[in-house]
């Protein structure tokens, strides 16, 4: 290309993509002056002109306002610091657009109501103090006061969600979703009676292991007959139900009246509220955790045998 080579405006037109019309409203704005013109009046651009166009029409694909663009060809800011700029604000736009997409997901799905809709996005949007402050209320309304206690303090650390500052779409689905949950009254009573089953059972002696857990205790017990396939109310289980109930009788907190095969069958049906496993489902997919394998097989196993041997 010629040092001397100059562009009509449909030329540069033709060599930058841009229409003749936006090419002049950049010309008149002074971000793409000519080179010179014709004698009947008709601009020409140089090679300066071309390489500016070019810049411009980058920097507004990018999305950069006018303005902007005008203070880095005058110099006053440098590519680097627009740049800059700008990802960190597009930054913000993601995570408004990932809130919305997670909003407008889970109306979707669950075919829910304006008011369920208006909720869903006020969770979403929560900044990270409102969202300390929702959590630490559901903890409170759970734990109350056991959370001081050592025996707690772990576990109730264990339930906290953690939304991190870019999290992906599942995430913000499943913080909707928690969110929702952990506010829910009947939820946080059921929470609360899980608490306080475990606060009054005995303690064994000894560091905390995972025998000394129930519902660790009944699936390790029941789950090789799971797997095997052997039917719950079948005689082949009767000899895995005794074994289950010497095994778990240390972790039940002796209700005479009841009896341990009746209070177990209690405890485990408490246990299987499939809205805990949906909780604890969630919180992992929030905190970035594995999601762990479903415990109902197991604990439905369990609850169907001792049923079946409570009629007995």
């Amino acid at each position: 290309m010629d040092d001397d080579r100059l562009y009509s405006i449909g030329e540069l037109a033709r060599l930058t993509g841009s229409s003749v019309t936006t090419i002049r409203f950049y010309s008149d704005a002074g971000l793409v002056q000519p080179a010179d013109r014709t004698p009947a009046g008709y601009r020409r651009y140089d090679d300066a002109a071309l390489a500016r166009l070019r810049l411009v029409r980058t920097l507004r694909d990018l999305g950069l306002d006018l303005a902007t663009i005008r203070k880095v060809l005058n110099r006053e800011l440098t590519l680097s610091e627009v740049a800059t700029e700008h990802a960190q604000a597009l930054d913000v736009q993601i995570r408004i657009l990932r809130l919305r997409r997670a909003v407008l997901t889970a109306v979707a799905n669950r075919g829910a109501t304006a008011e369920e809709m208006t909720m869903m996005h006020r969770l979403a949007t929560l900044t990270e103090a409102e969202r300390r402050r929702l959590v630490d209320d559901f903890l409170e309304a759970v734990f109350g006061g056991a959370g001081s206690d050592p025996a707690f303090g772990g576990f109730m650390r264990t339930l906290a969600p953690e939304l991190p500052d870019d999290p992906d779409p599942a995430q913000l689905r499943a913080w909707v979703e928690l969110a929702e949950l952990a506010q829910d009254p009947d939820f946080r009573a059921y929470m609360r009676g899980l608490v306080e089953i475990h606060a009054a059972r005995p303690v064994p002696a000894g560091p905390p292991t995972r025998d000394r857990d129930l519902t660790a205790t009944v699936c390790d017990q029941v789950s090789p007959a799971v797997r095997a396939g052997v039917e719950p109310t079948s005689p082949a289980a009767d000899s895995i139900v005794a074994v289950l109930l010497s095994r778990c009788a240390p972790l039940l907190d002796g209700n005479d009246d009841v009896g341990p095969r009746r209070l177990l069958l209690a405890r485990l049906d408490t246990i299987n509220d499939p809205r805990r496993e949906r909780y604890l489902d969630l919180l992992a997919v929030v905190n970035g955790w594995p999601v762990g394998e479903s415990l109902r097989p197991e604990l439905e196993w369990a609850i169907d045998a001792l049923r079946a041997r409570a009629r007995l």
